[in-house]
């Protein structure tokens, strides 16, 4: 799934705040945030688990209408949102409809005052398959057989409704999260796949690709093959160096990457792709039985043939990395830079199986010192399960978008009839996890969360399927400032 990845405004927060990529600010009370809420899932999943629904946060949750009167969100009191860009729904360019499956975004200053959201769509169709796939034309088509890309919305934030929506990148596929790229050029869309001929598709795939910020119509689809082809989900940029950190979500054999580009603001220039590994501590497996808030120190390991070729038997991008002593994770999803570090979601990790927290912090100034720490670990599926994008709010909050992928039968009293609920969820101040959204639509995940530059609206994703109807975006607004977020 998703990040994915949004953008916030340039300014402090009360002094204390780091600028993220594409903009966002954290500021040091989100990393006690985190530290806190793995004090608190150690005091137990009973512990943890009542916080969770006991109304902290914005307070209880209630079936919330959108503009229709369709209880689609469980929201706290106060909160409103409107629902726009569902899945079989005609797109305003006339270009057809609205692909299946929205997943990552991001969120940038758009025309005329208008926030531009650029969206994923995670088409896995077989190959020339176009059902409810991403259209466009023809010429801008990395592969005449793939079926993803990205959709771009401007939203109009006092009339509450997109203006405008059209086709911005086409012909690629498994397009899952990405992020905001340097100095806020455009998004990073990341294809989680590396299909490719062998496959029956007519190009290789397993790539990142970039939507300029101001393109407004379909760009032509130039993958990135420097930062490497391997099941990419979502990237963050370090805004002092144009440092690229990559996640990779391909079950328990993923890694950690950082892209050192030739030139910061043109990735089609080639660069150098590395690994994360441990200092003394070779093919460390990160998945279990970590202990949260240790310091790892952390060396990077250079990937000898960033864009293998699979098809001719040439090893992928994980096993050159291990070959040099690289770490294991289990599905690394959603990334977000702060101040002087980054923090990542392993899905899947943890002894439990229900995600992890990570933060890496560099030493230097892209010397390949740095350290790495756990500082969340879920207890327990009620607390959270299975966290995808990871996002820092405005104001320093925290929250985690769940992609449930346990299939443990989370129910959820305000969505009756779904057997795995997905959540969006916050943390308190003190660490306390809160929901802040339940899906009560269907069973799939959240994906894409991202604030507006004026930090105001928070537009998130519901995935969908091939269902019309069943995916859409969400612009959620309500008394932000009164909480933790």
């Amino acid at each position: 799934m998703a990040t994915t990845m949004g953008r916030m405004g340039r300014r402090g927060f009360l002094g204390r705040a780091g600028v993220l990529a594409g903009g966002a600010v954290v500021s040091t009370t989100a990393l006690q945030k985190l530290t806190a809420s793995a004090a608190y899932a150690q005091a137990g999943p009973a512990a943890a688990r009542e916080a969770s629904r006991s109304g902290a946060g914005y307070g209880p949750l209630a079936p919330t209408g959108d503009q229709s009167g369709a209880e689609i969100l469980a929201l706290p009191a106060g909160f409103s949102y409107v629902t726009f860009s569902r899945t079989g729904s005609p797109l305003l360019s006339g270009q057809g409809v609205v692909p299946r499956n929205h997943d990552g975004m991001g969120a940038l200053a758009g025309p005329d005052g208008t926030v531009r959201l650029i969206r994923n769509h995670e088409n896995r169709n077989d190959p020339g398959d176009p059902a409810l796939g991403v259209p466009g034309p023809d010429a801008t088509r990395y592969d005449p057989l793939g079926y993803g890309g990205t959709i771009t919305v401007d939203f109009d934030l006092g009339a509450r409704q997109p203006v405008r929506e059209f086709v911005s990148l086409n012909g690629t596929i498994v397009n899952c999260a990405g992020g905001i790229a340097c100095e806020d050029a455009g998004w990073i869309t990341c294809e989680e796949t590396v299909d490719g001929p062998d496959d029956g598709f007519g190009q290789k795939h397993g790539y990142p690709f970039l939507v300029p910020a101001g393109a407004n119509e379909t760009v032509p689809a130039v993958p990135l093959t420097a930062m490497g082809r391997f099941a990419h989900e979502a990237v963050s940029v370090d805004p002092r160096t144009g440092i690229v950190y990559e996640t990779e979500d391909a079950g328990d054999n993923s890694g950690f990457y950082r892209f050192l580009p030739e030139d910061p603001s043109d990735l089609t220039g080639g660069g150098r792709l590395q690994m994360l590994a441990l200092v003394a501590r070779p093919n460390y497996d990160t998945i279990r039985n970590q202990r949260v808030g240790r310091s790892l120190p952390v060396r990077w390991v250079d990937i000898s043939a960033p864009d293998p070729d699979l098809e001719g038997g040439a090893s992928n991008v994980f096993d050159q990395g291990a070959d040099a002593g690289g770490a294991r994770f289990n599905r690394l999803e959603g990334i977000w830079w702060g101040e002087d570090s980054c923090f990542f979601n392993s899905t899947s990790g943890g002894n439990a199986g229900l995600g992890q927290v990570w933060e890496y912090r560099p030493l230097g100034k892209g010397d390949g010192l740095g350290v790495l720490t756990l500082v969340y670990e879920s207890p327990e599926a009620s607390v959270l399960d299975s966290p995808d994008n990871l996002l820092f709010t405005p104001r320093g909050g925290i929250v985690l978008c769940e992609d449930d992928a346990s299939g443990d039968g989370d129910t959820h009293p305000l969505a009756p009839g779904i057997t795995d609920v997905n959540r969006v969820i916050g943390l308190e101040e003190e660490g306390e996890p809160f929901e802040l959204a339940v899906n009560r639509l269907n069973g799939s995940e959240f994906a894409g969360a991202c604030f507006s530059p004026d930090g105001d609206t928070m537009f998130v994703n519901i995935f969908g399927d091939a269902t019309p109807g069943s995916g859409m975006t969400c612009a959620i607004t309500g008394p932000w400032a009164d909480g933790p977020l």
